[in-house]
Protein backbone atom coordinates (compact mmCIF):
# COMPACT_ATOMS: atom_id res chain seq x y z
CA UNK A 1 0.00 0.00 0.00
CA UNK A 2 0.81 3.40 -0.57
CA UNK A 3 1.44 6.14 2.20
CA UNK A 4 -1.50 7.83 1.48
CA UNK A 5 -3.38 4.13 2.06
CA UNK A 6 -1.27 3.85 5.54
CA UNK A 7 -2.97 7.20 6.71
CA UNK A 8 -6.38 5.36 6.72
CA UNK A 9 -4.98 1.99 7.75
CA UNK A 10 -5.73 0.76 11.63
CA UNK A 11 -7.18 -2.23 13.48
CA UNK A 12 -10.29 -2.34 11.38
CA UNK A 13 -8.69 -2.26 7.62
CA UNK A 14 -8.56 -2.25 5.39
CA UNK A 15 -8.17 -5.54 4.64
CA UNK A 16 -7.17 -5.86 0.60
CA UNK A 17 -6.38 -3.50 -2.14
CA UNK A 18 -6.58 -4.46 -5.62
CA UNK A 19 -5.50 -2.80 -8.64
CA UNK A 20 -7.37 -4.28 -11.44
CA UNK A 21 -5.79 -3.53 -15.04
CA UNK A 22 -7.16 -4.92 -18.35
CA UNK A 23 -5.12 -3.21 -21.09
CA UNK A 24 -7.39 -5.04 -23.97
CA UNK A 25 -10.67 -3.36 -23.15
CA UNK A 26 -9.22 -0.60 -20.90
CA UNK A 27 -10.09 -1.36 -17.73
CA UNK A 28 -8.26 0.22 -14.69
CA UNK A 29 -10.15 -0.19 -11.53
CA UNK A 30 -9.46 -0.10 -7.68
CA UNK A 31 -11.20 -2.73 -5.55
CA UNK A 32 -10.94 -1.73 -1.41
CA UNK A 33 -12.36 -4.33 1.22
CA UNK A 34 -12.26 -2.67 4.16
CA UNK A 35 -13.78 -4.93 7.11
CA UNK A 36 -15.55 -8.25 6.62
CA UNK A 37 -15.78 -9.47 10.27
CA UNK A 38 -20.32 -8.95 10.37
CA UNK A 39 -20.02 -10.97 6.59
CA UNK A 40 -18.71 -10.35 3.43
CA UNK A 41 -18.69 -6.62 2.20
CA UNK A 42 -21.17 -4.86 0.47
CA UNK A 43 -20.33 -0.94 -1.34
CA UNK A 44 -21.00 0.08 -4.81
CA UNK A 45 -18.96 0.33 -8.23
CA UNK A 46 -18.68 3.86 -8.98
CA UNK A 47 -17.62 5.13 -12.16
CA UNK A 48 -15.83 8.19 -13.28
CA UNK A 49 -12.58 9.70 -14.97
CA UNK A 50 -11.30 11.40 -11.73
CA UNK A 51 -12.17 8.32 -8.84
CA UNK A 52 -8.98 8.21 -6.87
CA UNK A 53 -7.36 5.34 -3.87
CA UNK A 54 -7.77 7.78 -1.67
CA UNK A 55 -11.24 8.13 -2.36
CA UNK A 56 -11.91 4.06 -2.77
CA UNK A 57 -10.45 3.57 0.83
CA UNK A 58 -12.30 6.02 2.65
CA UNK A 59 -15.43 5.07 0.72
CA UNK A 60 -14.94 1.34 1.79
CA UNK A 61 -14.80 2.67 5.28
CA UNK A 62 -17.81 4.47 4.96
CA UNK A 63 -19.47 1.47 4.19
CA UNK A 64 -17.93 -0.32 6.94
CA UNK A 65 -19.46 2.24 9.59
CA UNK A 66 -22.93 2.27 7.61
CA UNK A 67 -23.57 -1.74 7.54
CA UNK A 68 -22.50 -1.86 11.16
CA UNK A 69 -24.89 1.26 11.70
CA UNK A 70 -27.56 -0.51 10.04
CA UNK A 71 -27.09 -3.64 11.79
CA UNK A 72 -26.23 -5.89 8.68
CA UNK A 73 -24.51 -9.35 8.40
CA UNK A 74 -21.82 -7.72 5.99
CA UNK A 75 -18.59 -5.49 5.99
CA UNK A 76 -17.83 -2.48 4.12
CA UNK A 77 -15.79 -2.69 0.66
CA UNK A 78 -16.13 -0.06 -2.64
CA UNK A 79 -14.76 -0.03 -6.13
CA UNK A 80 -14.33 2.42 -8.65
CA UNK A 81 -13.26 2.29 -12.09
CA UNK A 82 -11.51 4.94 -13.92
CA UNK A 83 -14.54 5.48 -17.17
CA UNK A 84 -16.06 8.08 -18.74
CA UNK A 85 -19.68 6.84 -16.98
CA UNK A 86 -21.70 8.77 -20.31
CA UNK A 87 -19.66 6.13 -22.75
CA UNK A 88 -22.01 4.16 -25.05
CA UNK A 89 -23.88 0.79 -23.83
CA UNK A 90 -22.06 -1.67 -25.60
CA UNK A 91 -18.45 0.05 -24.35
CA UNK A 92 -19.74 0.04 -20.82
CA UNK A 93 -20.73 -3.54 -21.10
CA UNK A 94 -17.62 -4.55 -22.10
CA UNK A 95 -15.88 -2.54 -19.13
CA UNK A 96 -18.79 -3.90 -16.77
CA UNK A 97 -18.04 -7.65 -17.81
CA UNK A 98 -14.20 -7.31 -17.71
CA UNK A 99 -14.52 -5.86 -13.90
CA UNK A 100 -16.84 -8.52 -12.98
CA UNK A 101 -14.34 -11.29 -14.57
CA UNK A 102 -11.56 -9.79 -12.02
CA UNK A 103 -13.15 -9.09 -9.24
CA UNK A 104 -15.01 -13.02 -9.52
CA UNK A 105 -12.43 -14.55 -6.96
CA UNK A 106 -13.47 -12.59 -4.73
CA UNK A 107 -15.93 -13.73 -2.63
CA UNK A 108 -16.25 -11.20 0.40
CA UNK A 109 -17.29 -8.52 -1.89
CA UNK A 110 -20.55 -7.81 -3.34
CA UNK A 111 -20.88 -5.31 -5.60
CA UNK A 112 -23.57 -2.74 -5.93
CA UNK A 113 -24.99 0.35 -8.45
CA UNK A 114 -23.30 3.64 -7.42
CA UNK A 115 -22.37 6.90 -9.64
CA UNK A 116 -21.86 5.95 -13.14
CA UNK A 117 -23.11 2.43 -12.80
CA UNK A 118 -26.85 1.18 -12.37
CA UNK A 119 -29.44 -1.80 -11.85
CA UNK A 120 -28.57 -2.59 -16.05
CA UNK A 121 -24.56 -2.64 -14.78
CA UNK A 122 -25.17 -4.69 -11.70
CA UNK A 123 -27.47 -7.03 -14.24
CA UNK A 124 -24.07 -7.71 -16.14
CA UNK A 125 -21.70 -8.37 -13.40
CA UNK A 126 -24.45 -10.64 -11.63
CA UNK A 127 -24.53 -12.30 -15.00
CA UNK A 128 -20.88 -12.91 -15.04
CA UNK A 129 -19.67 -14.14 -11.50
CA UNK A 130 -23.44 -14.97 -10.12
CA UNK A 131 -22.86 -11.97 -7.19
CA UNK A 132 -24.31 -8.30 -7.32
CA UNK A 133 -26.90 -6.60 -5.76
CA UNK A 134 -29.15 -3.59 -6.56
CA UNK A 135 -30.58 -5.78 -9.67
CA UNK A 136 -32.88 -5.01 -12.53
CA UNK A 137 -36.31 -6.04 -11.41
CA UNK A 138 -36.83 -8.71 -14.46
CA UNK A 139 -33.85 -10.59 -12.86
CA UNK A 140 -35.38 -10.90 -9.40
CA UNK A 141 -33.65 -7.75 -8.26
CA UNK A 142 -34.99 -4.55 -6.09
CA UNK A 143 -33.59 -1.90 -7.97
CA UNK A 144 -33.01 0.36 -6.01
CA UNK A 145 -31.81 3.74 -7.60
CA UNK A 146 -35.22 2.86 -9.34
CA UNK A 147 -37.19 2.84 -6.70
CA UNK A 148 -35.58 5.79 -4.53
CA UNK A 149 -33.94 3.44 -1.65
CA UNK A 150 -31.83 5.78 -0.65
CA UNK A 151 -33.66 8.95 -0.82
CA UNK A 152 -36.77 7.38 0.95
CA UNK A 153 -33.91 6.85 3.63
CA UNK A 154 -33.21 10.41 3.70
CA UNK A 155 -36.96 11.30 4.20
CA UNK A 156 -37.16 9.17 6.78
CA UNK A 157 -34.10 10.76 8.38
CA UNK A 158 -35.46 14.18 8.31
CA UNK A 159 -38.29 13.27 10.53
CA UNK A 160 -36.43 12.44 12.91
CA UNK A 161 -33.74 15.33 12.43
CA UNK A 162 -36.97 18.25 12.37
CA UNK A 163 -37.56 17.33 16.15
CA UNK A 164 -34.27 18.36 16.86
CA UNK A 165 -33.82 21.63 15.68
CA UNK A 166 -37.87 22.65 15.97
CA UNK A 167 -38.17 22.15 11.64
CA UNK A 168 -42.01 21.06 10.47
CA UNK A 169 -41.71 19.43 7.33
CA UNK A 170 -44.77 20.84 5.67
CA UNK A 171 -43.39 24.02 3.68
CA UNK A 172 -39.67 23.16 4.87
CA UNK A 173 -36.99 24.80 2.09
CA UNK A 174 -35.19 21.63 0.29
CA UNK A 175 -32.30 22.53 -1.82
CA UNK A 176 -30.19 19.50 -3.40
CA UNK A 177 -26.71 19.27 -4.66
CA UNK A 178 -26.80 16.31 -7.40
CA UNK A 179 -30.40 15.24 -9.05
CA UNK A 180 -29.24 12.01 -9.76
CA UNK A 181 -30.91 8.67 -8.57
CA UNK A 182 -30.14 9.77 -4.88
CA UNK A 183 -30.92 13.90 -5.05
CA UNK A 184 -34.59 13.40 -7.38
CA UNK A 185 -35.80 10.52 -4.94
CA UNK A 186 -35.10 12.28 -2.00
CA UNK A 187 -36.70 15.39 -3.24
CA UNK A 188 -39.99 13.66 -4.37
CA UNK A 189 -40.32 11.47 -0.75
CA UNK A 190 -39.71 14.84 1.07
CA UNK A 191 -42.32 16.38 -1.29
CA UNK A 192 -44.63 13.77 -0.18
CA UNK A 193 -44.21 15.43 3.69
CA UNK A 194 -45.18 18.64 2.33
CA UNK A 195 -41.77 20.27 1.84
CA UNK A 196 -40.71 22.29 -1.09
CA UNK A 197 -38.17 22.04 -3.69
CA UNK A 198 -35.89 25.39 -4.11
CA UNK A 199 -32.70 24.90 -5.51
CA UNK A 200 -31.06 21.91 -7.26
CA UNK A 201 -27.72 21.61 -8.74
CA UNK A 202 -26.24 19.18 -11.35
CA UNK A 203 -22.53 19.11 -13.17
CA UNK A 204 -23.49 21.83 -15.23
CA UNK A 205 -25.45 24.52 -12.96
CA UNK A 206 -27.57 25.47 -10.38
CA UNK A 207 -31.54 26.27 -10.91
CA UNK A 208 -33.81 27.96 -8.19
CA UNK A 209 -37.00 29.45 -7.16
CA UNK A 210 -37.35 30.41 -3.68
CA UNK A 211 -41.65 29.48 -4.65
CA UNK A 212 -40.53 26.34 -5.49
CA UNK A 213 -39.33 24.48 -8.28
CA UNK A 214 -41.83 22.00 -10.68
CA UNK A 215 -40.06 18.78 -9.51
CA UNK A 216 -41.93 16.30 -11.81
CA UNK A 217 -40.81 18.29 -14.98
CA UNK A 218 -37.04 18.16 -13.54
CA UNK A 219 -37.14 14.80 -13.45
CA UNK A 220 -38.63 14.47 -17.31
CA UNK A 221 -35.64 16.82 -17.90
CA UNK A 222 -32.91 15.03 -16.67
CA UNK A 223 -34.33 11.70 -17.60
CA UNK A 224 -33.89 13.09 -21.49
CA UNK A 225 -30.61 13.48 -20.99
CA UNK A 226 -30.84 17.50 -20.51
CA UNK A 227 -29.67 19.68 -18.10
CA UNK A 228 -31.19 21.32 -14.70
CA UNK A 229 -30.62 24.50 -16.46
CA UNK A 230 -32.07 23.94 -19.57
CA UNK A 231 -35.70 24.23 -17.58
CA UNK A 232 -38.17 26.64 -18.85
CA UNK A 233 -38.00 29.16 -15.27
CA UNK A 234 -35.94 29.68 -12.22
CA UNK A 235 -33.03 31.31 -11.91
CA UNK A 236 -29.82 29.80 -13.22
CA UNK A 237 -26.40 30.27 -11.87
CA UNK A 238 -23.16 28.55 -11.42
CA UNK A 239 -23.33 24.78 -10.10
CA UNK A 240 -21.26 26.44 -6.80
CA UNK A 241 -24.15 28.86 -6.25
CA UNK A 242 -26.22 25.89 -4.38
CA UNK A 243 -24.11 26.01 -1.65
CA UNK A 244 -25.41 29.32 -0.43
CA UNK A 245 -29.10 28.75 -0.85
CA UNK A 246 -31.46 29.86 1.33
CA UNK A 247 -33.30 27.15 2.73
CA UNK A 248 -33.96 24.67 5.78
CA UNK A 249 -32.50 21.47 4.40
CA UNK A 250 -29.42 21.22 2.52
CA UNK A 251 -28.47 17.76 0.86
CA UNK A 252 -24.99 16.73 -0.48
CA UNK A 253 -25.88 13.91 -3.28
CA UNK A 254 -23.16 13.97 -5.57
CA UNK A 255 -19.19 13.59 -4.94
CA UNK A 256 -17.26 13.61 -2.01
CA UNK A 257 -15.77 16.95 0.09
CA UNK A 258 -18.29 19.33 -1.57
CA UNK A 259 -18.31 21.30 1.56
CA UNK A 260 -14.65 22.57 2.94
CA UNK A 261 -13.27 24.85 5.15
CA UNK A 262 -13.49 27.60 2.00
CA UNK A 263 -17.30 27.41 1.44
CA UNK A 264 -18.99 26.13 4.58
CA UNK A 265 -20.03 29.36 6.15
CA UNK A 266 -21.75 29.95 2.78
CA UNK A 267 -24.26 27.40 4.06
CA UNK A 268 -27.85 28.87 5.04
CA UNK A 269 -30.04 25.60 6.23
CA UNK A 270 -30.78 24.71 9.21
CA UNK A 271 -30.45 20.63 8.59
CA UNK A 272 -27.73 18.95 6.26
CA UNK A 273 -29.23 15.26 4.99
CA UNK A 274 -26.02 13.68 3.81
CA UNK A 275 -27.00 11.85 1.17
CA UNK A 276 -23.68 11.19 -0.81
CA UNK A 277 -20.71 9.36 1.04
CA UNK A 278 -18.07 11.60 3.05
CA UNK A 279 -19.82 15.07 1.54
CA UNK A 280 -18.02 17.04 3.58
CA UNK A 281 -14.55 17.21 5.17
CA UNK A 282 -13.90 16.93 8.89
CA UNK A 283 -13.42 20.74 9.50
CA UNK A 284 -16.66 21.89 7.58
CA UNK A 285 -18.56 19.56 9.88
CA UNK A 286 -17.12 20.98 13.10
CA UNK A 287 -17.62 24.12 11.67
CA UNK A 288 -21.42 23.83 10.95
CA UNK A 289 -21.68 22.20 14.48
CA UNK A 290 -20.01 25.31 16.06
CA UNK A 291 -22.90 27.22 13.55
CA UNK A 292 -26.00 25.24 15.59
CA UNK A 293 -26.44 23.24 11.76
CA UNK A 294 -27.51 20.08 12.43
CA UNK A 295 -25.61 17.57 10.03
CA UNK A 296 -27.15 14.10 9.66
CA UNK A 297 -24.13 12.15 9.28
CA UNK A 298 -23.92 9.76 5.79
CA UNK A 299 -23.81 6.22 7.13
CA UNK A 300 -26.94 7.04 9.12
CA UNK A 301 -28.64 9.25 6.38
CA UNK A 302 -27.89 7.51 3.14
CA UNK A 303 -28.06 3.86 4.71
CA UNK A 304 -31.46 3.03 2.54
CA UNK A 305 -29.77 1.92 -0.64
CA UNK A 306 -27.18 -0.14 1.13
CA UNK A 307 -30.38 -1.70 3.39
CA UNK A 308 -32.14 -2.68 0.18
CA UNK A 309 -29.36 -4.31 -1.20
CA UNK A 310 -29.19 -6.63 1.89
CA UNK A 311 -32.60 -7.52 2.15
CA UNK A 312 -32.42 -8.22 -2.00
CA UNK A 313 -29.13 -10.29 -1.10
CA UNK A 314 -31.06 -12.37 1.74
CA UNK A 315 -34.26 -13.20 -1.12
CA UNK A 316 -36.32 -10.17 0.61
CA UNK A 317 -38.93 -8.44 -1.24
CA UNK A 318 -39.37 -4.78 -1.89
CA UNK A 319 -42.17 -4.04 0.58
CA UNK A 320 -39.33 -6.02 3.35
CA UNK A 321 -36.65 -3.62 1.89
CA UNK A 322 -38.80 -0.49 2.69
CA UNK A 323 -40.13 -1.77 5.85
CA UNK A 324 -36.17 -2.20 7.05
CA UNK A 325 -35.08 1.00 6.16
CA UNK A 326 -37.90 2.94 8.13
CA UNK A 327 -37.31 0.97 11.46
CA UNK A 328 -33.47 1.02 10.63
CA UNK A 329 -32.83 4.29 9.78
CA UNK A 330 -35.80 5.80 12.19
CA UNK A 331 -33.80 3.99 15.09
CA UNK A 332 -30.02 4.75 14.22
CA UNK A 333 -30.83 8.63 13.62
CA UNK A 334 -32.53 8.98 16.99
CA UNK A 335 -29.79 7.29 18.85
CA UNK A 336 -27.24 9.29 17.40
CA UNK A 337 -28.71 13.12 17.62
CA UNK A 338 -30.06 11.59 21.30
CA UNK A 339 -26.47 11.27 21.86
CA UNK A 340 -25.26 14.52 20.54
CA UNK A 341 -27.98 16.16 22.74
CA UNK A 342 -27.04 14.58 25.66
CA UNK A 343 -23.43 14.52 25.22
CA UNK A 344 -22.76 17.61 23.34
CA UNK A 345 -20.45 15.65 21.06
CA UNK A 346 -20.75 16.32 17.25
CA UNK A 347 -23.66 13.49 15.42
CA UNK A 348 -20.69 12.04 13.32
CA UNK A 349 -18.58 11.68 16.85
CA UNK A 350 -21.94 10.33 17.96
CA UNK A 351 -22.78 7.70 14.90
CA UNK A 352 -18.88 6.59 14.69
CA UNK A 353 -18.74 5.21 18.43
CA UNK A 354 -22.50 3.81 17.66
CA UNK A 355 -21.05 1.70 14.39
CA UNK A 356 -17.27 1.09 15.92
CA UNK A 357 -18.87 -0.30 19.16
CA UNK A 358 -20.67 -2.32 16.32
CA UNK A 359 -17.74 -3.82 14.28
CA UNK A 360 -15.65 -4.54 17.26
CA UNK A 361 -18.63 -6.51 18.88
CA UNK A 362 -18.59 -8.80 15.49
CA UNK A 363 -14.62 -8.71 15.40
CA UNK A 364 -14.76 -10.23 18.57
CA UNK A 365 -16.47 -13.17 17.26
CA UNK A 366 -14.29 -13.99 14.14
CA UNK A 367 -11.26 -15.66 13.64
CA UNK A 368 -8.41 -14.37 11.59
CA UNK A 369 -9.63 -16.22 8.63
CA UNK A 370 -12.46 -14.19 8.48
CA UNK A 371 -10.87 -10.75 8.83
CA UNK A 372 -10.49 -10.45 12.10
CA UNK A 373 -7.38 -8.96 13.20
CA UNK A 374 -6.09 -8.30 17.12
CA UNK A 375 -6.97 -5.32 18.90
Amino acid sequence: MTGSVFRFADDFGPQKIVHIYEPGVDLKAILVVDNVAAGPSIGGTRMALDVSLEECVRLARAMTLKNAAAGLPHGGGKSVIFADPSMSAPEKEQIMRAFACAIGDIADYIPGPDIGTDEQCMGWVKDEIGRAVGLPREIGGIPLDEIGATGFGLAVAAEVAKDYCGLDLKGARVAIQGFGAVGRHAARFLAGQGAVLVAAADSAGTLSDPNGLNLEALVALKRNGKRLTDAVGGEKRDREAIVGIDCDIWIPAARPDVLHEENVDQVKARIILEGANIPATEAAERRLHERGVLVVPDFIANAGGVICAAVEFHGGSEAAAFEAIEEKITRNTREVLEAMKTSGAQPREAAILLAEQRVRKAMSTRRWSSGNRPH
